[in-house]
């Protein structure tokens, strides 16, 4: 009756628990009791993610508002004059019902609703669909709370990892498990992450919509089950270790996006060789060679693991592909000194209106 509590609270069956999925053969949840001075993850702690999540909306908002919004009006950030859209029901009831991109034949069936020609017609759905664009100051302040978020998230990870004598050893004991007491300090940053990328799931409708916007959510949903999974089964070094490889190069990119906003051209195009640089590194080496690598070849397959391999293959294949979108923009844009052009922006209207958004990576 060890978890007897938690599945109540959590409303699970207790063979969700049966310490044979959770654990690694011949361990058990007794080897975890919990005593006065040593503590093991609890998975109801993660309930306290939705507040968490709740809280980080509220700051966010906060944080645009009276930090990011003036920092980028000092800084030069200004949105471009976009032209007045005239009211026009019968070609706004189509434009909200039926697609933003009419065809030919629709075009002229629409001109002749409004008695208009199909070339104004045209320009009007162009215009339309401009305004529906995200400004470039909102942009700055989205990179803004990223790069704020994940600069202090790599560094206080760094800060609660680097005087460990696990994290620096080469028999990587962090994956031995599950006798390996939580530390507190390591519990709310795992509940801060957890919180984190749910708040992004919550406003990825509002956020700045992009061509790898299912991409993102592979990604969010991965990252999340990652999180919850690894807490449960008291994966948290490994866990730890697969963050801190992760926010490496985030908040890198996030700089780079903001000094492109803010059009320092070249001191953006140098930040973001160095985030590419950084995420290569940390993705396409550092990551499947020697994180993802001993994980594997140090467990001994059981349900979770299995689970825990296949949703890290995922991020490593999205981590390939965002890969391809960072070297290719380094040849086409800044070695080759290509026309700008934003492989993830949703329409043709942003490519006009901005020069290319930095590609995202996750």
């Amino acid at each position: 009756a060890f978890r007897a509590t938690i599945l109540t609270r959590m409303g699970l069956s207790e063979g969700f628990w049966h310490h044979e999925y959770w654990l690694p053969p011949g361990a058990t949840w007794e080897d975890m009791k919990e005593s006065a001075e040593i503590h093991y993850p609890q998975p109801q702690d993660l309930l306290l993610c939705i507040p968490g999540a709740l809280l980080l909306i509220i700051v966010r908002c906060i944080f645009e508002r009276t930090v990011a919004l003036p920092l980028g009006r000092s800084l030069g950030v200004s949105d471009k004059l976009r032209p007045k859209v005239q009211p026009n029901a019968t070609l706004e009831s189509f434009y909200i019902l039926l697609g933003k991109t009419p065809k030919e034949g629709d075009l002229i069936s629409l001109a002749k609703q409004s008695d208009l020609p199909v070339k104004k017609v045209e320009t009007w759905f162009r215009h339309r669909r401009a305004k529906d664009q995200p400004t470039l100051m909102k942009k700055f302040c989205e990179a803004s709370w990223r790069f704020t978020f994940y600069f202090t998230s790599f560094f206080s990870g760094l800060a609660l990892l680097y005087d460990k004598p696990w994290f620096w050893d080469h028999n990587m004991c962090w994956l031995r498990f599950p006798q390996q007491p939580l530390l507190p300090a390591l519990g709310w940053f795992y509940l801060l992450e957890l919180s984190f990328y749910c708040s992004l799931v919550a406003t990825l409708p509002f956020d700045v919509k992009r061509k790898d916007f299912k991409e993102q959510i592979i990604h969010h949903i991965a990252t999340i089950t990652l999180i919850f999974v690894s807490y449960c089964a008291n994966l948290i070094r490994f866990g730890m270790i697969v963050m801190l490889v992760h926010d490496a190069s985030d908040y890198i990119l996030e700089l780079a996006k903001m000094l492109h906003y803010m059009k320092w051209k070249w001191v953006c195009e140098a930040v973001f060789i160095v985030f590419a640089v950084v995420f290569i590194i940390s993705r396409l080496v550092i990551f499947p060679l020697i994180t993802y690598y001993y994980f594997v070849a140090k467990f001994q397959l059981f349900l979770i693991s299995c689970l825990i391999n296949t949703f890290l293959m995922i991020l490593q294949l999205l981590h390939i592909f965002w890969s391809y979108l960072i070297i290719q923009m380094i040849f086409s844009v800044i070695l080759h000194g290509a026309k700008r052009k934003d492989a993830r922006s949703d329409t043709e209207e942003s490519d006009r209106s901005e020069a290319e958004d930095l590609a995202k990576n996750k």
